[in-house]
């Protein structure tokens, strides 16, 4: 893996912001090199909240991604505003259960990931975002998928360490729901 670009991009409260630091963390972890940048909208709950994580072997010259090798999508204004970004065979992955609308590109690979549906069968709808990263990270290889479950402990706070448990089970059935869409040919 020389690089992977990757936009995350939801409302905020969907837990986009700590995708993109678990994400960043494992990467350091793994001693490559990492960049996080988030951008908030105007409200932090309920607005929209997106950040850029770069995970590279080499130094990364700029933080600012215009053409990422993958977008992962939580809702459907991110969607709209992130799909035509992405790189030319790159990863597009959609929340299935908040995004009912067509990806409108075909030379991308589109991963359909229904998360929050995945989190409510776990009990906790805000685990939707564990979900993803861990279908992204199965996808990808960007870092080692036993380096994201124990860098949850570093990223989340003390005081949700409780939740530390459900997370990893997110996480895991992230990477499940990714290897059985590619068993099943999709």
């Amino acid at each position: 893996m020389a690089l992977e670009e990757v936009i995350m991009a939801g409302f905020g409260g969907q837990g986009v912001m700590l995708m993109g630091q678990l994400l960043a963390y494992s990467g350091m972890k793994e001693d490559k090199e990492v960049s996080w940048m988030p951008s908030y909208g105007p409200e932090m709950r309920g607005g929209t909240a997106n950040c850029t994580v770069i995970v590279s072997k080499e130094r990364i010259a700029s933080p600012v991604v215009s053409k990422p090798t993958t977008v992962i999508v939580m809702n459907r204004p991110s969607l709209d505003k992130f799909e035509s970004q992405v790189k030319e065979g790159g990863n597009l992955f959609i929340n299935s259960s908040l995004i009912e609308k067509e990806a409108k590109r075909d030379d991308i690979n589109v991963i359909k990931v229904p998360a929050n549906e995945i989190a409510n069968e776990l009990g906790n709808n805000k685990v939707a975002n564990m979900v993803m990263l861990g279908a992204f990270i199965a996808k990808t290889g960007v870092v080692d998928f036993d380096a994201v479950m124990s860098a949850l402990k570093k990223v989340l706070p003390e005081h949700r360490h409780n939740l530390l448990p459900l997370n990893e089970k997110a996480l895991q059935k992230g990477k499940e729901i990714l290897e059985n869409l590619f068993l099943c040919g999709n």
